[in-house]
């Protein structure tokens, strides 16, 4: 990947969570987290990925979809790019992927933590 691209990405990044923090006023979109975002080299596209809390993902989508115009407005305005690209909303699913494995992780840990309490020290397993 190229590093410009990269940096518009980033800039795309910051600009759509400050508009969402500051001037989208839909309870249902707080608690969402902008994670990142694709700009496509024409700029004319940006993917954007967001995470929230998993039972409010279609809730937080129909909202992002209803507020996508509105989005878009402002970041022409807040941008200095020739057009403002199409914005397309996405599930960030790797906060909840984490989560979930760390929480197996921790299982795991406990379980060996009392397996080893069961044996007891100084005996071989």
């Amino acid at each position: 990947m190229k590093e410009g691209n990269r940096k518009v990405d980033e800039q795309a990044r910051e600009v759509i969570s400050n508009i969402m923090l500051f001037d989208v006023s839909d309870p249902r979109l707080e608690m969402v987290t902008v994670t990142g975002c694709k700009v496509s080299y024409d700029r004319a596209y940006c993917d954007v990925y967001v995470t929230c809390e998993p039972d409010r993902y279609e809730e937080v989508l129909a909202a992002l979809e209803a507020a996508k115009g509105h989005i878009r407005s402002l970041m022409a305005k807040k941008l200095d790019w020739r057009q403002a690209p199409e914005l397309r909303f996405h599930l960030d699913e790797t906060v909840d992927a984490a989560e979930k494995l760390g929480k197996y992780l921790n299982a795991e840990k406990e379980r060996q933590a009392t397996y080893e309490d069961t044996v007891g020290e100084g005996e071989e397993y």
